[in-house]
């Protein structure tokens, strides 16, 4: 597949006979299920969009049953922002339900398999994202990571995926999980490739009061020369698989051999990130779901009364999932167990942005895992708590707001890529890009 870099440079013409011959690519692998459907907008380079990011005139549906019907009647800022910069919108990619999920198994749309083998799922909640750049049906997309949901399925299917620091993305017009941890970010096929859709998408944006007033660009600045700081996690590892140890070293050994320094340090044990991660989650989704009721948009049951209305659109239109998480968050947020549960998380949350500002005083990066190991089949993670348990590694990064960028490093004895993720400090993007730029080019992992 051409990279965004040259996709760049066709002209409208050939952009147009290369969108044809991409939709009928699409079409030959339904089975893939990357898609939900595919439409264009506008002239310009093809980027596949996950479906909980609103493109105007498009069914927007975050992956649920309750949003069936539903018409965008607006773009997103970062569409408005890749409309301007010559990219079109193109093709919607299946994800979780409401981004509540890491297999893209609970989307009302049916799963969507693993380009590299269709018995392993591809990671979510963004693994329509992620399969589609990986079978070659996209040069590159957009997903959204709350809790790793873009940088896991990235390493599960062999691609680049990039989570900035909260804030550096405008969250206008993306469909609500949890407000302070969402992000929207690119996942491309290499890294020079994401840092120009970061650019692209990134920047202030008066509509989000939580958009950071920065508009710097890293794409023109990348240097794999730069030489580095980078701490390792060896007591973090223990819990992962002999492939990702493995995956670990080999990195570890690519980026001594690239001139960088290699540090050990240590983070606080994870099941405090896990424990903090879902309390905040469910919190802020019990809050942000409670929009839909069937009454000003999406699918509505009509009951015998307004009540029933609402109990039997929501009973109707929310997965397992979704219903688990909304139980949760409104659970932790009642009267006698806000103080023990909610405000609880929000001290650990302190203490994990706390260890990384003290990591990152005298080291430049941090390289970590993403998941325990290579990508589960389907129907492994079918208990929820196997499944939270599987996030140990990703999401301490979207609750301290940092950058992260995941990319692949090799392959298991099965085949499936075993991805790793480079961590910066708040802001700090060249920094992350430059690093994962020096460890791509020495790894060079060809998927």
């Amino acid at each position: 597949m051409i990279t965004l870099k040259e996709a760049l440079t066709l002209s409208k013409d050939e952009l147009n006979k290369f969108k044809v011959e991409l939709k009928a690519k699409i079409e030959k692998q339904p089975e893939l299920n990357a898609y939900i459907d595919v439409n264009n907008v506008g002239d310009g380079v093809p980027i596949a969009i996950k479906d909980n990011i609103q493109v105007n005139g498009w069914s927007v549906t975050s992956g649920s049953n309750i949003l069936q019907g539903y018409v965008a009647p607006y773009n997103a800022t970062v569409i408005e922002k890749m409309k301007n910069a010559g990219l079109s919108p193109f093709g919607r990619t299946n994800m979780d339900e409401f981004a509540m999920g890491s297999t893209t198994e609970s989307s009302f749309y049916g799963k969507t398999q693993n380009p590299h083998n269709s018995e392993y799922v591809p990671g979510g909640s963004s693994g329509g994202s992620a399969a589609a750049i990986a079978a070659g049906l996209a040069i590159a997309a957009l997903g959204s990571d709350t809790g790793g949901s873009i940088r896991q399925p990235a390493a599960f299917c062999g691609i680049v995926g990039m989570k900035p620091t909260y804030g550096r993305v405008s969250r206008f017009g993306l469909g609500a999980y949890a407000s302070s941890l969402d992000q929207i970010g690119p996942m491309t096929q290499n890294v020079e490739d994401a840092a120009i859709l970061y650019d692209i998408i990134s920047g202030h944006d008066e509509k989000d009061s939580t958009s950071a007033e920065m508009n710097d660009k890293v794409s023109d600045k990348l240097d794999a020369t730069r030489k580095m700081t980078i701490a390792v996690l060896p007591k973090h590892i223990q819990n992962a698989s002999e492939d990702m140890k493995k995956a670990y070293q080999v990195a570890i050994d690519a980026l001594k051999a690239a001139g960088h320094t290699i540090v050990e340090r240590e983070l606080m044990d994870a099941k405090f990130d896990i424990s903090a991660y879902y309390i905040t989650a469910t919190a802020e989704a019990a809050t942000n779901l409670a929009r839909y009721d069937g009454i000003r948009y999406g699918n509505r049951v009509t009951g015998s009364n307004l009540q029933d209305t609402f109990i039997k659109t929501r009973s109707n239109g929310f997965g397992d999932e979704v219903k688990r998480r909304i139980l949760l968050g409104n659970f932790v947020l009642s009267s006698g167990f806000y103080e023990a549960y909610y405000v609880k998380a929000q001290k650990t949350r302190h203490m994990i942005k706390d260890q990384y500002n003290k990591i990152f005083e005298d080291v430049d990066l941090i390289l970590s895992p993403i998941a325990p190991g290579i990508a589960p089949k389907f129907g492994e993670l079918e208990n929820p708590m196997d499944m939270y348990l599987s996030d140990l590694y990703s999401i301490s990064v979207n609750l301290a707001g940092l950058p992260a960028l995941s990319l692949p490093i090799s392959k298991s004895d099965e085949g499936m890529p075993l991805g790793l993720q480079l961590i910066a400090k708040a802001y700090d993007e060249q920094t992350l890009f430059d690093g994962s730029l020096s460890l791509e080019k020495q790894i060079n992992y060809n998927s």
